[in-house]
């Protein structure tokens, strides 16, 4: 990737890799938080001209380092400096809402030098729509600015009624400082002599509490022990598969900078630069992928979610009773109601997904005190399903657009060009979604599960006969008997849209799909016109709309491959699983920091490389969690609470000889399992079982209890 990104909480840097936020740059770089641009300037200067770019990493997540040198620079009489006499190191982060940047001089000529360093600073207090050219509106302006020998303060009064503030303060005395933003620091450095300034840069909305400045030592710190509580609380794996070790720990770590929390728990946000906030599909799916790593993850996701549940019918907002949202922003657009995202419900799957999940992490946890903590939620989830979801009472979920300013395109494939019929017109709404109503039927299944569990037997006959009924309908309504796949939908005329996609694909988690049709699926989906060798695409090769640079019309997104092979090893086709294992850890391959992300190309492997999608998310947090699900799916591991049973059947890729998994949370206590193949076998080795459940398998392998 072309940018540098760092994030913590919901405050996030997005520079080019010299560091710099240059004004007017394509990709919209800043210093944002709350959906506002608190910065759009961040440069320096050495002796008025622009440093030389040697290195640029942020591999760490959580601090990028740049190294520059200045650039030969002389008059008619004299040099003034060497080229490469000095080098700068850029080292930044972010702590409880305030950007520490460290700026290191180090000379490396071999006499005493002079030079200037010079900041430049800005700050424009856009709102992200505005930035990224989505939105125009009424918005406040800037008030002026604050200048101290230590400090510089720009201020802005909204239309929503709220002061916003940039605090930059420094720990050198400068030799300049302008109205304008600009910095001056001189430096006298002898031959190998180091000199630091630190900046410090600390937004502040409204009368929020304002983060005090600590020492840039301290805060590291502070950071750092935080990544290492993370780590100590997760899943542990180690493998022999380099490429897939290497997948984990980016994963991880990748899903740790893009946690959140605004009171109700850990949860992830979709991805950077430009979706750091709470989307209900993406948090839900990243919370479900992240379930044998860190189930808190998924409770933080549930009660957050909770909150922010539909209440009442407001077509602005595409809200119903029930609905689970599908984003909310915080900027001054969305404040004062000129867009709908307060939050936004133009989803229709976050609500079954919700569903999903807590079934989900009951069954690993047993905690089925969250499941009686949102009983109400659960009730209204269903009544929006049943009632609002259903729009024509088909038994089908469908959407449509209410808001004018909404989306029109609802699932997860939500580009307007999403949903084609072969003959190359676009579905018109509303629309019923061959994943959604798999989505449904889990929903249905699962928490009937959990019902029987707590004995409320009536509820649970009532949703497995609602479940069974749709079933039936979606075979009758979705088959296509000529292609042996599924329709991706039925548009508003009941017709089927019968492009090859691989939304059919989720459905096969949902264990709706009766064996022979399943296995037809399966097929489709491995066959060459769906598997380019990196993935599954979004569309077959050779369908009308097929586009192999598209965003959903035949590019290969990470996450809609993960729920495939998910589904694929619930179904017992791990040979199938493991083959999309394969092409998407021969794509990480190609990528920066061995980081999938949100989508690429969908071209054939035979190329030689995966192709880039031009502005794909990096990190985002379904494709992070993606190599996560890997883990759950070569085990075969599908815990179930209510009847205190670990299904696990191991199946490894060809290429890989041993998985160590420690320090799974399940039940009430830790599952931590070795698999190995020696001569042909499998040998499994349970070394730790605290969970009180018992390890059921189908699978032939040798099984050993420590």
């Amino acid at each position: 990737m072309d940018y540098r990104v760092i994030k913590e909480n919901d405050l996030f840097l997005l520079t080019d890799e010299s560091g710099n936020i240059t004004e007017n740059h394509q990709y919209g770089l800043g210093l944002y938080a709350k959906d506002t641009r608190f910065l759009n300037k961040l440069n320096i200067k050495i002796n008025g001209e622009d440093p030389v770019l040697l290195s640029s990493k942020a591999d760490e997540n959580y601090m990028a380092t740049i190294l520059l040198t200045n650039p030969h620079m002389e008059n008619d009489e004299e040099v003034i400096l060497w080229r490469e006499s000095v080098e700068i190191q850029r080292k930044r982060f972010i702590n409880k809402g305030i950007l520490y940047e460290a700026l290191k001089f180090k000379n490396y000529s071999p006499k005493l030098i002079t030079f200037s360093i010079t900041v430049e600073v800005d700050a424009d207090f856009k709102d992200m729509f505005i930035v990224r050219g989505f939105q125009t509106g009424n918005v406040g302006k800037r008030t002026g600015q604050v200048v101290n020998e230590k400090s510089l303060i720009f201020t802005y009064q909204g239309t929503d009624n709220l002061c916003r503030e940039t605090y930059i303060s420094w720990d050198k005395a400068p030799s300049k400082i302008t109205e304008t933003g600009e910095i001056t620091f001189d430096f006298t450095l002898e031959h190998a002599q180091e000199e630091e300034v630190v900046l410090t840069i600390r937004p502040q909305m409204g009368e929020e509490d304002k983060n005090q400045i600590i020492p840039m030592h301290d805060a590291l710190n502070e950071l750092k022990n935080s990544y290492k509580l993370w780590e100590s609380s997760t899943t542990n794996v180690k493998t022999d598969h380099k490429t897939l070790q290497r997948l984990i720990t980016r994963g991880l770590s990748d899903i740790r900078v893009l946690l959140t929390d605004v009171g109700y728990g850990p949860f992830p946000v979709a991805g950077l630069p430009w979706y750091g906030v709470l989307f209900g599909r993406d948090s839900l799916i990243t919370a479900l992928q992240m379930l044998p790593f860190n189930p808190e993850v998924a409770k933080g996701t549930l009660r957050t979610l909770a909150v922010y549940q539909g209440k009442e019918n407001n077509p602005w907002r595409d809200e119903q009773p029930g609905k689970i949202m599908h984003e909310i922003r915080y900027g001054e657009l969305a404040n004062t109601n000129q867009i709908p995202f307060t939050p936004y419900y133009g989803t229709v799957d976050a609500t079954p997904l919700f569903l999903i999940l807590l079934t989900e992490y009951v069954k690993w946890t047993g905690d089925f005190e969250l499941l009686h903590d949102l009983k109400a939620n659960v009730e209204a989830a269903f009544t929006w399903i049943n009632e609002y979801g259903d729009r024509d009472g088909d038994l089908f979920v469908e959407y449509h657009q209410e808001s004018s300013k909404g989306i029109a395109n609802q699932g997860w494939k939500d580009s307007g060009d999403a949903v084609v019929h072969r003959n190359g017109d676009f579905a018109k709404s509303p629309i019923a979604l061959a994943e959604v109503q798999g989505y449904v039927y889990q929903a249905k299944m699962g928490i009937a599960s959990l019902y029987q569990a707590v004995n409320k037997q009536a509820e649970a006959k009532l949703l497995i006969e609602e479940a069974a009924h749709l079933k039936e309908k979606f075979d009758e309504q979705f088959w296509m008997e000529d292609l042996s796949f599924y329709a991706i939908a039925l548009d508003q005329n009941k017709e089927k849209v019968s492009t090859i996609t691989s939304n059919p694909g989720h459905v096969l988690l949902s264990e709706m799909l009766d064996e022979d049709k399943a296995n037809k699926v399966a097929t489709m989906l491995l066959s060459e016109k769906m598997y380019s060798g990196y993935g599954i695409r979004t569309m077959g090769e050779d369908e009308a709309a097929y586009n192999p640079i598209s965003y959903h019309d035949g590019s290969i997104w990470p996450h809609d491959n993960s729920l495939i092979l998910l589904g694929l090893s619930k179904i017992g086709k791990q040979q199938e699983a493991n083959k999309v294992m394969h092409g998407l850890m021969q794509a990480a391959e190609h990528f920066e920091f061995d980081r999938l992300p949100e989508l690429f190309c969908g071209y054939s492997a035979t190329l030689g490389q995966p192709v880039k999608y031009p502005v794909a998310c990096s990190p985002h947090a379904w494709a992070a969690a993606t190599p996560l699900t890997s883990i759950q799916s070569l085990l075969q591991l599908f815990p179930n609470s209510p009847s205190e049973e670990i299904h696990l059947n191991p199946c490894l890729l060809d290429d890989m000889n041993e998985l160590n998994v420690q320090g799974m949370n399940i039940g009430k206590g830790i599952l931590s399992i070795t698999v190995k193949k020696e001569d042909g076998e499998t040998f499994v080795t349970i070394d730790e079982n605290t969970t009180g459940y018992t390890v059921v398998s189908s699978s032939e392998f040798q099984l050993i209890h420590r």
